[in-house]
């Protein structure tokens, strides 16, 4: 005998449903209380007034015996059956879900769920906002009760092919959303219509018409003249902040051509861009700090320049020596004195500068700076600075790229939260339009990767393939290593013959100090083409692998040729300079930076002329193709970080190389992005690298800045300055000026002999410095774990939630294959006895025809 199924539809869990991921907690619960007090009024009937539901409610009432056994069913069996039929016919085109002709209590259950009771009809989303703004105002007035308005200003759950609320209904749930809207609290007001679903263009629609009430509602009552200053007070500075705000949004440096690339061709082009004005950055730091605390110092008061000085020939632009060597540009022209105030004698004023040993009355009262001091300071404290913020950089690149970006929800972020509903212009539109496809494309290829499965012997070869690919790459780079070291070799030769022959042309000597940085930087161009080489012939299937593949061997070439060139000056210059005539080694070894620098930058655009221009022209119009060179990033951005180890190792010798740096950066970022946008095409494959920008501030951290300090350290620290130039001549290291000015100040002060012990064991003691190092990489290391952590409680809930869509989906089966199986059989029965009736004369049909 059939039973009806129960289902208990007050239980909590039906009730409360399973939280929005989007905030939408609040509108859940309200809806819900309206939910019940709906149940209350007019009974479940009232809040599912589905006819379908209907009908199988009254197919369940009849499920039992004693309704077939009442008379006249016979004729009502015959016109269910009739609708069963018309039903079958159209429930295919009703909806998808109904089309699983689920039962009614089922259905029961699926339109108490919070997703089913949201989005049916903006009339029903002002009602409930309704409801929520008089929560709001309980304070002050009673709420009125849902019962107390009409069926048509509630939220409705009904099912689908209902028709909205009619306009005048509409109408008057704007209204009274608008009063209540009224009379909240302004941030209680802009809170209630960010969380209400409506579009943008209604919801300015419901704020201006609550402000325009609320301005007639002051304008008609007498407002005190204290609150109406107050008033107009508070609301010019609240523009003024967004007008400000505005502006600095404006100031960002380079926004427009940023969009345009990313939209063009994708993150990865992007990343060396924004790394470029990352590096900029950098650069402008160090410019500010050295500018104001060494080279305005020294520029105020020159010193006493020796006779004889060579005057310019233009040549100077190239290789920085001759007339450049007598100017603040280099390590040499600044001097060893404590600069000081004038004396006023006889009604005038000087300057004058004075030795560390003078000790004259006139001047111990007035104020002097100790160049010396400020020289060594400045160095020590813009590098711990820039320590500083690459550690922080590098750290919060970590948190975005491994715990946000390898997120598979920021596909769904893309799609749904990524379009700036502020955008108006055109031109904006069309750009972030662009970059917004751009990007989905490459996350839809992130998310289509396929892994082929290799067999044994095709492994084998790809092994093979890799290691003679390795072994070109790393042969070629010893090669080109021995080349430069047995070059500098000769040319060191050569500088020390030229300084025994003075007969040679200065210019001439001038000239060939271009030689070194001219094979340097043709070996930087040419040999990274080979490893591209050796990269097509391994044919990488995933392109951000062979992106990183290529990182890396353009780092061991370029770590390795700034190591062995550190050598040559650290190594060969400054240990003998009086062998090649040197009386300044540091302004030497300033120049030579000065000149590595230059020459890069020359030979990038060269590439750029070369490789990118005259092959996209070769490739028009002599191959007769429209294929264009694609942007090599590994290349450029590892000749990014080499410039700029470049810049960090020349800031002790020249003070003003970072702003030699700066109008680098600055030319090289309107020619990169010109040539990309004329010169090159986008990938074939367009890929996400989600760890792009935090790779290139890791290696500009580690092997470029790390590998710097050391470099600038040691030569503070170990090597003797020269004796006749530069603000430490007379000093054993560059280090003892730190020293002497503690000696000299608790000589002058007994009572900061303190000063003096934290000198002698925080700053001469090298354990410190280690220790330092050592907490810094401990902060990144525990950084890096607790990132890995988030991660993989991130992946752990993405499971959770796939899971717990599954049980949806399982429960709800469930739930509809025991009820079938309940109602079958009375189904069966009543169907035989429809067709007793139809044939009384025939012979029963036996349960095979049924």
């Amino acid at each position: 005998m059939a039973q009806n199924v129960n289902f208990d539809l007050n239980h909590p869990l039906v009730e409360a449903g399973i939280e929005s991921p989007a905030d939408e907690e609040g509108v859940h619960d309200s809806f819900s209380l309206l939910i019940a007090e709906q149940s209350q009024d007019g009974g479940l009937s009232d809040a599912f007034e589905l006819q379908q539901l209907q009908r199988q409610l009254d197919e369940e009432d009849r499920d039992n015996v004693a309704y077939m056994s009442s008379p006249g069913h016979e004729f009502r069996d015959r016109r269910q059956m009739q609708r069963d039929l018309e039903w079958q016919d159209n429930e295919g085109q009703a909806d998808p879900l109904m089309g699983e002709r689920w039962s009614s209590a089922t259905m029961k259950v699926l339109s108490s769920m919070p997703s089913r009771t949201i989005g049916r009809s903006r009339g029903a989303i002002i009602s409930q906002y309704y409801n929520r703004t008089m929560q709001l105002r309980r304070r002050r007035q009673s709420r009125p009760a849902i019962r107390d308005f009409s069926r048509s200003a509630r939220p409705s759950i009904r099912g689908y092919g209902i028709e909205v609320d009619t306009t005048e209904a509409e109408v008057s749930k704007r209204d009274r959303l608008v009063n209540n809207l009224q009379n909240l609290s302004v941030s209680d007001r802009v809170r209630m219509l960010r969380g209400m679903p409506l579009s943008v263009a209604e919801k300015s629609e419901l704020r201006s018409l609550a402000l325009q009430k609320e301005k007639h509602t002051l304008s008609g009552s007498q407002i005190p003249c204290c609150s109406q200053l107050k008033y107009y007070i508070i609301i010019g500075a609240r523009q003024s902040w967004y007008s400000w705000l505005n502006f600095l949004h404006s100031l960002q440096l380079w926004q427009v051509a940023l969009k345009r690339v990313s939209g063009r061709f994708g993150t990865g082009v992007l990343s060396y861009f924004l790394f470029l004005k990352t590096l900029l950055f950098f650069n402008f730091f160090l410019f500010l700090v050295t500018g104001a605390f060494m080279v305005l110092p020294q520029a105020v008061h020159p010193p006493v320049l020796p006779a004889g000085r060579s005057s310019f020939s233009g040549l100077e632009l190239l290789t920085g020596a001759g007339y450049f060597s007598d100017t603040v540009m280099y390590y040499g022209y600044y001097c060893n004195y404590t600069l000081r105030e004038s004396c006023r004698d006889d009604g005038g004023v000087q300057n004058v500068s004075f030795s560390n040993r003078t000790r004259l009355d006139c001047v111990s009262k007035h104020l002097s700076y100790n160049m010396p001091l400020a020289y060594f300071f400045t160095i020590g404290v813009a590098f711990f600075i820039t320590c500083i913020i690459l550690v922080y950089s590098m750290s919060k690149s970590f948190g975005q790229s491994f715990r946000i970006d390898k997120s598979h929800s920021i596909l769904a972020m893309k799609v749904l939260c990524s379009w700036d509903f502020k955008v108006i212009k055109k031109t904006s539109v069309k750009l972030m339009s662009e970059n917004i496809s751009t990007q989905l494309k490459e996350l839809l290829a992130e998310v289509d990767q396929k892994h082929v499965k290799n067999t044994a012997c095709q492994k084998l070869w790809r092994l093979m393939v890799h290691g003679l690919a390795w072994t070109i790459c790393i042969a070629s780079t010893t090669a080109c290593l021995l080349a430069i070291y047995y070059f500098s070799d000769y040319m060191h030769e050569n500088l020390q013959q030229s300084s025994r022959n003075a007969d040679k042309n200065p210019l001439l000597n001038e000239a060939s100090l271009l030689a070194l940085p001219v094979v340097v930087s043709l070996i930087n161009q040419l040999l990274p083409g080979l490893f591209n080489l050796a990269a097509w012939m391994e044919d990488y299937e995933s392109p951000s692998v062979r992106t990183y593949v290529a990182i890396c061997r353009n780092l061991m070439l370029k770590v390795s040729v700034l190591g062995l060139l550190c050598y040559h000056w650290l190594g060969r210059v400054a240990a003998n300079p009086k062998s090649i005539g040197l009386t300044c080694w540091e302004s030497f070894v300033g120049q030579e930076l000065y000149r590595f620098l230059l020459m890069d930058f020359i030979f990038t655009l060269l590439d750029t002329l070369f490789g990118e221009f005259l092959w996209r022209l070769f490739s028009e119009k002599v191959l007769k193709r429209r294929r264009k060179p694609v942007f090599d990033i590994p290349r450029n951005v590892l000749e990014l970080i080499y410039g700029q180890t470049l810049a960090w190792l020349g800031v002790l010798f020249t003070p003003l190389l970072p702003a030699v740096q700066i109008l680098k950066l600055l030319l090289l970022f309107y020619i990169k992005k010109s040539s990309v946008m004329m010169n090159c095409q986008a990938p074939r494959k367009p890929y996400r690298v989600s760890q792009m920008t935090t790779v290139f501030i890791t290696l500009l951290c580690f092997p470029s800045f790390l590998g710097a300090s050391v470099c600038v350290t040691i030569t503070m620290w170990s090597i003797t300055p020269s004796s006749s130039c530069g603000p430490f001549r007379e000093l054993k290291t560059m280090f003892q000026a730190g020293k002497r000015w503690v000696e000299e100040l608790e000589k002058d002060n007994p009572n900061l002999s303190v000063l003096a012990r934290a000198h002698s064991y925080l700053v001469e003691n090298p354990f410190f410095l280690f220790v330092g190092a050592g907490i810094f990489l401990i902060v990144v290391y525990f950084h890096s774990q607790v990132v890995d952590g988030q991660r993989k409680i991130i992946s752990l809930l993405q499971e959770q939630i796939e899971n717990e869509g599954e049980d949806k989906k399982f429960l709800i089966t469930r739930l509809q294959s025991i009820h079938e199986q309940k109602r079958t059989p009375a189904r069966r029965l009543r169907r035989l006895q429809l067709l007793r009736s139809e044939h009384p004369l025939d012979k029963p049909p036996q349960f095979s025809e049924l």
